[in-house]
């Protein structure tokens, strides 16, 4: 299995998949066409054979498209049979309470994850 590295850009994420289970999204997900973007990503998490998952997730914004395939994604994770430990790492700023409610929401739906919320300034 390789890594997965996608640079960010103004409109997408930057992503980094690494086969050990340490995963991050960080930056903006204004995806018109979401499929094209996180699709391969999905395929990739679901054919993850590793025991422990670190996932950072890292967004100033993602549109609600962006929010229907990262939840999508979060559950391939969740449901992947050697996934035993499953930490999510999500961050927001300390004034969007908006996508801390989204981690919260996305928490409730998921059976195995553990998320970890870290709060930091806005730029």
């Amino acid at each position: 299995m390789q890594p997965i590295v996608i640079e960010a850009t103004n409109s997408t994420p930057g992503a980094v998949f690494e086969p050990d289970g340490n995963l991050s999204l960080k930056g903006r997900s204004l995806i018109l066409d979401v499929i094209s973007f996180y699709q391969p990503l999905i395929e990739w998490a679901a054919q993850l054979n590793t025991r422990s998952v670190n996932f950072t997730v890292a967004f100033d914004y993602f549109n609600t498209a962006s929010s229907k395939k990262l939840l999508e994604l979060l559950k391939v994770i969740d449901d992947n049979s050697n996934v035993r430990e499953y930490d999510v790492n999500w961050h927001f700023e300390s004034d969007d309470e908006d996508i801390l409610e989204k981690g919260q929401i996305f928490e409730e739906r998921l059976r195995k994850a553990r998320f970890l919320y870290t709060e930091f300034a806005g730029v």
